[in-house]
């Protein structure tokens, strides 16, 4: 493994009142000036295979790469300037001539609607492995009910590699929250640290839980991330003694700390991976 750097963040505000409808309200949040492209209708195959293209043809690093790929077959486009650092929502919707297209049922030919973030200047793309994030993500209608989420997030790196972002699992026995000043300060702290790494929509959920007890000592800060379960569960203190995560007794082939412990005090985030050998 290896740290890199993602300069993209997109995730749905509102998601329990979001239709096909009424429109999707969408929160970027990127540490540089970017471009927002979203496609309504994106057919599935085409999206899949334009993917596979960004690693074997071509990179996908403007909305109009990812439009020759898909060989323009969807139904609407929509695109926006993101500015950086800006927590400003951005507003989707289909035309009203559009809202009466069925996107079908289950498994469906289209997607409702695809979000690609990609660098807005030229010369920063040059700085980021990160190239583009792509977000798939799942809209209610009148075919298909399913409450609005995020189906896939796919970060396309520069040398053509994609990976799929994962949601990181912590014990739900763990639910309570500090209510101290101490715990509250400790918590903003927190938060404005992971907005700093940028994490994918589902990851994003750690802003409320990097508080929790450790599920072994009950009492240090969870803040290794055990591979390939997912589990969240371990401090720094009880990591080293675990072969197999203490949740579903998968044995551990490599774990990373969400926080390095040398940084924290002075309020820089770093993502160090590290390998377990045994």
């Amino acid at each position: 493994m290896r740290q890199v750097k993602n300069p993209f963040g997109l995730e749905i505000a509102h998601p329990s009142t979001t239709t096909v409808a009424t429109g999707i309200r969408l929160a970027p949040d990127c540490l540089e000036n970017c471009i927002l492209t979203c496609y309504w209708g994106c057919s599935v195959q085409k999206l899949h295979e334009a993917v596979q293209k960004h690693a074997y043809c071509f990179r996908i690093k403007t909305p109009k790469a990812l439009e020759d790929a898909l060989y323009s077959e969807y139904l609407y486009r929509e695109q926006y300037f993101i500015g950086k650092n800006s927590k400003e929502e951005k507003y989707c919707q289909l035309p009203e001539d559009g809202k009466s297209f069925d996107f079908g049922t289950v498994p469906r030919t289209h997607y409702p609607l695809v979000a690609l973030l990609t660098l807005a200047d030229e010369e920063n793309r040059e700085l980021y492995d990160i190239v583009s994030l792509l977000s798939v993500i799942h809209i209610p209608d009148e075919s298909y009910r399913l409450a609005c989420r995020i189906l896939y997030q796919y970060l396309l790196m520069a040398q053509g590699q994609f990976y799929d972002l994962k949601q990181l699992f912590m014990s739900a026995s763990n639910s309570s929250t500090a209510s101290s000043k101490d715990s509250s300060s400790k918590d903003a702290n927190d938060k404005n640290l992971l907005e700093k790494l940028k994490l994918s929509e589902e990851e994003s959920d750690l802003h409320e839980e990097t508080g929790k007890d450790c599920v072994v000592c009950q009492n240090g800060t969870v803040n290794w991330v055990l591979l390939p379960c997912r589990h969240t569960c371990l401090c720094d203190g009880c990591v080293k003694y675990f072969q197999q995560c203490p949740m579903c007794r998968q044995f551990i082939q490599e774990s990373f700390p969400l926080f390095s412990q040398t940084e924290l005090g002075k309020d820089t985030f770093r993502p160090a991976l590290a390998n377990r050998a045994s």
